[in-house]
Protein backbone atom coordinates (compact mmCIF):
# COMPACT_ATOMS: atom_id res chain seq x y z
CA UNK A 1 0.00 0.00 0.00
CA UNK A 2 2.88 2.38 0.76
CA UNK A 3 4.29 1.88 -2.73
CA UNK A 4 0.89 2.57 -4.31
CA UNK A 5 0.66 5.74 -2.22
CA UNK A 6 4.16 6.85 -3.21
CA UNK A 7 3.43 6.44 -6.92
CA UNK A 8 0.12 8.26 -6.49
CA UNK A 9 1.80 11.21 -4.77
CA UNK A 10 4.26 11.36 -7.67
CA UNK A 11 1.24 11.43 -10.03
CA UNK A 12 2.35 8.16 -11.59
CA UNK A 13 -1.08 6.58 -11.68
CA UNK A 14 -0.15 3.83 -14.12
CA UNK A 15 2.57 2.58 -11.78
CA UNK A 16 0.28 2.96 -8.77
CA UNK A 17 -2.44 0.91 -10.47
CA UNK A 18 0.06 -1.70 -11.61
CA UNK A 19 1.28 -2.23 -8.04
CA UNK A 20 -2.31 -2.18 -6.73
CA UNK A 21 -3.40 -4.81 -9.25
CA UNK A 22 -0.51 -7.08 -8.21
CA UNK A 23 -1.35 -6.97 -4.50
CA UNK A 24 -2.36 -10.46 -3.39
CA UNK A 25 -4.46 -9.14 -0.51
CA UNK A 26 -6.21 -5.79 -0.74
CA UNK A 27 -7.88 -4.36 2.33
CA UNK A 28 -10.03 -1.23 2.58
CA UNK A 29 -6.91 0.92 3.10
CA UNK A 30 -5.28 -0.18 -0.15
CA UNK A 31 -8.55 0.38 -2.02
CA UNK A 32 -8.88 3.83 -0.44
CA UNK A 33 -5.35 4.79 -1.48
CA UNK A 34 -5.97 3.86 -5.11
CA UNK A 35 -9.43 5.44 -5.24
CA UNK A 36 -8.04 8.63 -3.69
CA UNK A 37 -5.15 8.63 -6.17
CA UNK A 38 -7.58 8.70 -9.05
CA UNK A 39 -9.87 11.24 -7.42
CA UNK A 40 -7.12 13.65 -6.43
CA UNK A 41 -5.58 13.56 -9.88
CA UNK A 42 -8.72 14.41 -11.83
CA UNK A 43 -9.72 10.87 -12.76
CA UNK A 44 -13.15 10.79 -11.13
CA UNK A 45 -14.58 8.16 -13.46
CA UNK A 46 -11.75 5.75 -12.67
CA UNK A 47 -12.22 6.41 -8.94
CA UNK A 48 -15.93 5.58 -9.22
CA UNK A 49 -15.26 2.50 -11.33
CA UNK A 50 -12.77 1.26 -8.74
CA UNK A 51 -15.27 1.94 -5.94
CA UNK A 52 -17.78 -0.24 -7.77
CA UNK A 53 -15.18 -2.99 -8.21
CA UNK A 54 -14.33 -2.74 -4.51
CA UNK A 55 -17.95 -3.40 -3.62
CA UNK A 56 -18.17 -6.27 -6.12
CA UNK A 57 -15.20 -7.90 -4.41
CA UNK A 58 -16.97 -7.71 -1.06
CA UNK A 59 -14.80 -5.02 0.54
CA UNK A 60 -16.89 -2.82 2.82
CA UNK A 61 -16.24 0.91 2.33
CA UNK A 62 -15.38 3.03 5.35
CA UNK A 63 -15.81 6.73 6.06
CA UNK A 64 -12.65 7.59 4.10
CA UNK A 65 -13.90 5.67 1.07
CA UNK A 66 -17.18 7.55 1.12
CA UNK A 67 -15.54 10.97 1.44
CA UNK A 68 -13.22 10.19 -1.46
CA UNK A 69 -15.90 8.88 -3.82
CA UNK A 70 -18.23 11.78 -3.00
CA UNK A 71 -15.43 14.12 -4.06
CA UNK A 72 -15.01 12.14 -7.27
CA UNK A 73 -18.75 12.43 -7.91
CA UNK A 74 -18.58 16.19 -7.48
CA UNK A 75 -15.64 16.71 -9.80
CA UNK A 76 -16.98 14.23 -12.35
CA UNK A 77 -20.51 15.64 -12.40
CA UNK A 78 -21.92 12.26 -11.40
CA UNK A 79 -24.86 13.50 -9.34
CA UNK A 80 -26.97 10.35 -9.74
CA UNK A 81 -24.09 8.16 -8.58
CA UNK A 82 -23.50 10.58 -5.71
CA UNK A 83 -27.15 10.33 -4.67
CA UNK A 84 -26.90 6.53 -4.67
CA UNK A 85 -23.75 6.70 -2.56
CA UNK A 86 -25.52 9.13 -0.22
CA UNK A 87 -28.26 6.53 0.26
CA UNK A 88 -25.64 3.87 1.05
CA UNK A 89 -24.06 6.21 3.61
CA UNK A 90 -27.38 6.82 5.34
CA UNK A 91 -28.17 3.09 5.37
CA UNK A 92 -24.69 2.29 6.71
CA UNK A 93 -24.85 4.88 9.47
CA UNK A 94 -21.65 6.66 8.42
CA UNK A 95 -23.05 10.11 9.11
CA UNK A 96 -20.36 12.44 10.46
CA UNK A 97 -19.24 16.03 10.00
CA UNK A 98 -16.62 14.92 7.48
CA UNK A 99 -19.16 13.00 5.40
CA UNK A 100 -21.67 15.84 5.63
CA UNK A 101 -19.03 18.30 4.37
CA UNK A 102 -18.27 15.96 1.46
CA UNK A 103 -21.99 15.77 0.67
CA UNK A 104 -22.31 19.58 0.70
CA UNK A 105 -19.32 19.83 -1.65
CA UNK A 106 -20.71 17.19 -3.98
CA UNK A 107 -24.21 18.65 -4.18
CA UNK A 108 -22.75 22.15 -4.53
CA UNK A 109 -20.80 21.34 -7.70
Amino acid sequence: TALVNMYAKCKSLENARSVFDKLHWRDVVSWNVMIAAYGQNGHGKEALDLFQKMQQEGIKPDIFTFVTVLGACGTNGALMVGKAIHAIIVASGFQSDVVENALVNMYGK
